[in-house]
Parts: C-alpha cells; sequence; structure tokens
C-alpha cells in the first residue's frame, strides 16, 4: 500500500486494522513505529484509532506508553476508559484500575466486567466478588455471561456457593446458561464448593456443548471428592469420544489413582503422557506420583523420581515425601525431604513439627530436642488462620480475637451469650483434646 500511494493511501481505518493486528500478535515494536508513522502522516486521533492503538499498548503490557495516550485524548469514550482500565487489571495494578474506573463519567458492563475479571485474574477474589456485588446491587448494567463467568471462579475460590447458586438461578432466568463458559464456571465452582451433585447435574446438561475445560473440571472435581472411580470412568467416556487430554487432565486422573491406592495405574497414566499423547509432565504431575508412592509405602521409589525429575523439585514435592515419611516412621528420608523444606520455606515452622514427630515416634528423643531447640532459636510463628463466612453474597473474614469486622461487638456479644447457655446446659470443654494445624 505504501509502495504505491498514489492508489491506495493509507487512511484511519488502515491503522485501526493495524493496530489491532498488533495487539493480537503481541507485535508492540511494530505497533510503536505505526504509532511513530501514524502521526508523521499528519492524521489526528479519532475514538477509533485511539482505543485500537491504547488496546495494543495494553495487551503488550506498555501502560506508561498507553496511560500518556489516553491523558492526551480531549476527548474519551467508554471504550477507550474501558481500554486503559483492562491493561492495568490485566497487569496488576488494580489500584490504577480502581482509580479510573471510579473517575468514569459513563461505565458499561465491559468497564465492570474489567475489574471483576481483573481482581479475579490476579487472586484477588473477595474484592472481585465485592464488585459484582456492588455492580448487582447499583443495577446501573446487567452482568452478561462474561460477568458471570469472571465472577463464578472467585466463588469457587471463597467457597461463596450461596452467591454462586444466584448467579446459577440469573443465569437460567436470562437464558445465559446455554454459554458454555457460564456452565464450566458452574461446574467448576459447585465442586469447589463441596456440591458434586450439583455439579454433576451441569456437566450433564452440557450435552455435547461440552469441551476440554468441562471434561477437566468434572474429573478433577470427582477426583478431589474421593470419587476416584466416576472420575476415572468419565476418562475413559471422554477418551470414548476422541477427546484429547492435556495435562490439566492428567492431574485430576493422578488425584483420582492417589485417592483410590492405584499404583499400577498411576504409573500407567504418568508414563502414557508422554508416549501417547506427547505432554511432558510438569511439577504437578510428579507432586501427585510421588504423594502416590509415598501413600502406598514405596519411598524409595518416590525419593529416586524426584532426583530424576528434569526440574527442581518444589516444596509441594518434598512435603509429599515428608509427609509420607511421617506416616511410615521411615528418618533417613524424612531428614532429606526436611532439609530441602528449610531451604525452600524457611519462614514454615511445619515442616520442624513434622520432622519432630518423626523422630519421637521413633524414640531418637535426643533429635528431637535439637529440633525444638532450633525452632526456639529462630522464634518460627505460624501464620494467622482465618475463616470465612458467606452472608448476603457477602463474604466476611475472621481472625482470631479479630476486632477488624464492623460489627465484632455484636458478634462478640452473641458468643458471650452462646458460651453462657453451653455452660447452663452442663458444657464442659475437653482441654486435653488439641489440634495441630
Amino acid at each position: 500500500m505504501r509502495r504505491r500511494p498514489l492508489h491506495h493511501p493509507p487512511n484511519l481505518h488502515s491503522f485501526v486494522f493495524l493496530f489491532s493486528a498488533c495487539a493480537s500478535f503481541a507485535r508492540p515494536t511494530q505497533g510503536r513505529a505505526l504509532h511513530a508513522h501514524f502521526l508523521k502522516s499528519g492524521f489526528t486521533f479519532d475514538a477509533f484509532v485511539a482505543t485500537s492503538l491504547l488496546d495494543m499498548y495494553a495487551k503488550a503490557g506498555l501502560l506508561a506508553s498507553g496511560r500518556r495516550l489516553f491523558d492526551e485524548m480531549p476527548q474519551r469514550d467508554v471504550a477507550l476508559w474501558n481500554s486503559m482500565i483492562g491493561g492495568y487489571a490485566k497487569c496488576g495494578e488494580l489500584e490504577k484500575a480502581k482509580e479510573l474506573f471510579d473517575m468514569m463519567p459513563l461505565r458499561n458492563v465491559i468497564s465492570w466486567t474489567s475489574m471483576i475479571s481483573g481482581h479475579s485474574q490476579n487472586g484477588k477474589y473477595e474484592e472481585a466478588i465485592e464488585v459484582f456485588v456492588r455492580m448487582w446491587e447499583e443495577g446501573e448494567v446487567r452482568p452478561n455471561e462474561v460477568t458471570l463467568a469472571s465472577v463464578l471462579p472467585a466463588c469457587a475460590n471463597l467457597g461463596a456457593m450461596g452467591l454462586g447458586e444466584r448467579i446459577d438461578v440469573y443465569a437460567r432466568e436470562n437464558g445465559l446458561i446455554g454459554n458454555v463458559f457460564v456452565s464450566n464456571a458452574l461446574v467448576e465452582m459447585y465442586a469447589k464448593c463441596g456440591n458434586i451433585e450439583r455439579a454433576r447435574r451441569v456437566f450433564d446438561e452440557l450435552g455435547e456443548r461440552r469441551n476440554l475445560c468441562s471434561w477437566n473440571s468434572m474429573i478433577m472435581g470427582l477426583a478431589v471428592h474421593g470419587r476416584w472411580r466416576e472420575s476415572l470412568e468419565l476418562f475413559h467416556g471422554m477418551r470414548a469420544r476422541e477427546i484429547v487430554p492435556d495435562d490439566i487432565t492428567f492431574v485430576g486422573v493422578l488425584l483420582a489413582c492417589i485417592h483410590g491406592g492405584l499404583v499400577a495405574e498411576g504409573r500407567h497414566f504418568f508414563g502414557s503422557m508422554e508416549k501417547e499423547f506427547s505432554l511432558v509432565p510438569k511439577l504437578e504431575h510428579y507432586s501427585c506420583m510421588v504423594d502416590l508412592l509415598g501413600r502406598a509405602g514405596l519411598l524409595k521409589e518416590a525419593y529416586n523420581l524426584i532426583t530424576s525429575m528434569p526440574m527442581e523439585p518444589d516444596s509441594v514435592i518434598w512435603g509429599a515425601l515428608l509427609g509420607a515419611c511421617s506416616f511410615h516412621g521411615e528418618v533417613q528420608l524424612a531428614e532429606i525431604a526436611a532439609e530441602f523444606l528449610f531451604k525452600l520455606e524457611p519462614w514454615n515452622p511445619g515442616n520442624l513439627v513434622i520432622l519432630s514427630n518423626i523422630y519421637a515416634s521413633s524414640g531418637r528423643w535426643d533429635c528431637v530436642a535439637k529440633v525444638w531447640k532450633l525452632m526456639k532459636g529462630k522464634q518460627h510463628k505460624k501464620s494467622a488462620g482465618y475463616s470465612f463466612i458467606e452472608l448476603g453474597g457477602s463474604m466476611h473474614k475472621f481472625l482470631v480475637e479479630d476486632r477488624s469486622h464492623p460489627r465484632f461487638k455484636e458478634i462478640y456479644a452473641l458468643l458471650d451469650e452462646i458460651t453462657a447457655i453451653m455452660k447452663l446446659l452442663g458444657y464442659v470443654p475437653n482441654l486435653d483434646l488439641q489440634v495441630e494445624s
């Protein structure tokens, strides 16, 4: 086009397509060059060109360049605001995203969804739910299928099944349940929240619309719930339909083998990953195998597998071996595992406690004393445990002796009242029962 400018001179639409292409194929260098060429050609930005260029900068993570363009625009439409907010959210700069979101003169469903998905994808599940509930209650815009598929993973990770059920009802009433991403998110949400039967019903409703994600969520959900036979049956049913599994599928399959104590089957599935499906096992798969072998008492085989790994084993893998050594009273391998864990997790006193218990069970009290002396010298402290309680679609977080909740006085007053009633009824706590968490 540039070689024949008289016949086909570039126009604004040309640059919109080019900026979009650079965004789609992650070509920020070409995008910057096109930006410079656009300015040298004497064109002025309109909303479409600016949005496509800003989207390119945002997807490439060049947020400073994107923000300069955003600030220079005299007129900003909703799409331009959404591109900048989406860029910040995707890169984890949620405070800047929120700052712009609160400044927006007009929001649409994309604006809200960008904030919800940004928080959810960055592990800020409480905040994701808070934004969704605010959106729902204000009624400014109605959630669409992308919104629901963005908030349901947050519900799954926090165990907010009450809100998830309300979203399920909303999806059915508004014809959104037919969207495979919404249904997949519901399967995962119900499975993670403990209602595996509801998860299976949604999975069955999908019928021929099931994709690999649908199968993976259900296989994993059944395995985690200890229903290993159904999980493996589902895997074989998936293969009968000629659906090719991925690495996530095999995590679920190996978890099923762990719950069923199926060592030979686990070895077979683990070996088939590369042989049959050209899938290179990842840390998660090695972790499952170490857990499977360790539970079966095959500690040396588990240790040999760890030493043969093509990547460095992480704390989960060494922790699985240490746990197995604790169960089977294996001191030598426990010391090796603990040594690696002390380097990987110097802040975690739980590993020292497990090692101490292994020494104690084998009568090595001198080693027990050394471990406890080491713990005392390092002044290890456990992280404070906390609980989530869902009420009216909102999540409430509580720590031990927590006074941060706005209604803590009412909560403690009610607890005192319950305690008094328990005493009147003759309840006496058993102080001999202590749980090490």
